[in-house]
């Protein structure tokens, strides 16, 4: 092996040239899901959380451990007898009669020395009466059981722009909950999609094809012959094909049937594990290489309009014109060709090399890509961008309550997802009877009768009504810790995604049944 081999060699494989820093050893597991790109819009976030419940402390628990810039609660209520036995981020009995927001903020901030925690004890109504601008500062805001009334003051504030922040509302009450997420837009470039990108292996780049025809299969060695990348099989086998079907690809299933057994054929050793990986991976020859539907529709973005492009601000649709462009003008009429490539049975030599050539093809057409671009955006957004094209995803939300608004949507929902529906209805109904008399705790009667006035004196409740009517009457005002915790977890992960803009975020009332410990999604 000559020294320029060991050196690529060395320098395309992982090592380790010093110690991680204290930074990177703490974080070190979530880099893992959402590099360092995540982690920077983490630590840059501000975050927002009206209640200093239990379930508001589990998700902030949630979301300081990971390392978020800066945390507010925003809460005038004291410890209660209630607060000290259920939220695990208060002193117990020393904390009853003190702020509630001071004294969860206090415990909160010990979890990582690197998030900054404030406390601000004022009450959200002035706050929205008086300094309304200092709520839409925020990365995003969170509220937990909040009072009908100012919910809808404060998701009305939040949607007046698109460039506010997104809203996060929780409700809970006993083992049951729903949450939902108000956004106006949300665009994802890394949403780890589960498709993996094309390798061409039906329309082989140039240099791609000239290395599978130049390899001499039959004068190879034992070893050699059992470490060709599946890549180069399938390339090599479907040329051979070609030849002797007239240019064309396996259509038929006995075509394809056919084809997997001339694969097969190459073996010189029973044993060769590239081959039968490269005969399971037979179908990419035939699937087609070409834009995924859910990215074709995506070039019919109302957004990708001339008027709205001179209007917007946002790289992604800047990026997205510029692809539409690019898949248009290309010879393959693809996506640009990305260099990652897939674990494969091979030696390290044939990897190395192989990798060469899809890093050297994906860097020709990135720049080809690059030259469409009508304004200027970072190298590594467009590197991004360009890696992860096949899954690129645009989410649009609705305002709060607009769900509940819209009886005819709840009358279907009741019928296809009759369990969640009458949760989350029986959620709405608690809140709507707690702002017309908080004294009173709700029967299971006013809740029913709240339940039918949402959805219409005509449309019949399905016996689903009755145990979520029933747990919402047995423990209203209940905030049970494993609820908390459960919930907690939940949110937080929802809330990472929309700051990372990594993943694809809960759309729709997210709805938890504790009780038979299950989830679903209504009002998409």
């Amino acid at each position: 092996m000559s020294s320029q081999d060991s050196q690529d060699i060395e320098t395309a494989t992982t090592a380790i040239e010093s110690a991680p820093d204290t930074k990177t050893r703490r974080y070190d597991r979530q880099l893992r899901l959402w590099a360092a790109t995540g982690q920077s819009a983490l630590e840059s976030s501000r975050v927002l959380l009206v209640s200093g419940s239990a379930t508001s402390t589990s998700i902030l628990k949630n979301l300081v451990l990971p390392g978020i810039g800066h945390f507010t609660i925003l809460d005038h209520a004291k410890v209660s007898h209630s607060d000290a036995g259920n939220n695990f981020f208060l002193e117990g009995y020393n904390s009853i009669g003190k702020s509630r927001a001071e004294e969860a903020v206090q415990l909160l901030s010990e979890l990582n020395d690197g998030v900054e925690g404030r406390a601000d004890t004022r009450t959200l109504e002035s706050i929205l009466e008086s300094h309304p601008e200092w709520i839409t500062s925020f990365t995003i805001v969170i509220s937990h059981n909040l009072d009908h009334a100012l919910l809808n003051k404060l998701s009305a504030l939040l949607w007046k722009d698109a460039k506010y922040p997104p809203l996060v509302v929780v409700r809970s009450a006993g083992f049951l909950a729903d949450f939902y997420i108000q956004f106006h837009e949300h665009t994802i470039i890394e949403s780890h999609s589960e498709t993996s990108p094309s390798l061409r292996i039906d329309k082989p780049f140039q240099a791609l094809r000239e290395h599978a025809l130049s390899l001499e299969f039959d004068n190879m060695d034992s070893t050699e012959h059992g470490h060709i990348p599946y890549v180069v099989i399938l390339v090599r086998a479907l040329e051979d094909w070609k030849k002797s079907h007239n240019g064309g690809l396996p259509k038929s299933y006995e075509d394809r049937q056919q084809f997997k057994k001339s694969v097969l054929a190459l073996k010189v050793k029973g044993d060769e594990e590239n081959f039968d990986e490269a005969e399971a991976q037979a179908y990419r020859c035939w699937t087609e290489t070409k834009v995924p539907s859910e990215i074709m529709a995506l070039f019919s973005d109302p957004a990708l309009s001339t008027k709205a492009m001179d209007n917007n601000q946002s790289p992604f649709f800047h990026l997205l014109a510029a692809l539409k462009e690019y898949t248009e003008q290309s010879d393959t009429h693809a996506l640009p060709l990305t260099s990652t490539l897939p674990d494969m049975k091979s030696d390290t030599h044939n990897y190395i090399h192989l990798q060469r050539l899809y890093k050297t093809r994906a860097e020709e057409e990135k720049q080809a890509f690059k030259s469409y671009l009508r304004v200027p955006v970072d190298d590594g957004i467009v590197d991004s961008f360009v890696k992860n094209a096949h899954a690129l995803v645009v989410l649009r939300g609705k305002p709060w309550g607009t769900f509940d608004e819209d009886k005819a949507a709840l009358v279907e929902s009741l019928s296809t997802m009759p369990k969640e529906t009458c949760i989350h209805l029986a959620l709405s109904a608690l809140s709507l009877l707690q702002a017309s008399d908080t004294s009173v705790s709700p029967s299971a009667e006013s809740i029913r009768a709240k339940i039918q006035s949402i959805v219409g004196q005509s449309t019949e409740l399905p016996d689903e009504a009755d145990d979520a009517i029933g747990e919402i009457a047995r423990a209203p005002f209940s905030e049970l810790p494993n609820t908390a915790a459960f919930l907690g977890g939940m949110v937080a992960q929802e809330v990472i995604k929309m700051i990372t803009k990594q993943y694809v975020p809960v759309k729709g009332y997210c709805v938890i049944d504790l009780i038979e410990t299950w989830t679903g999604t209504i009002g998409a």
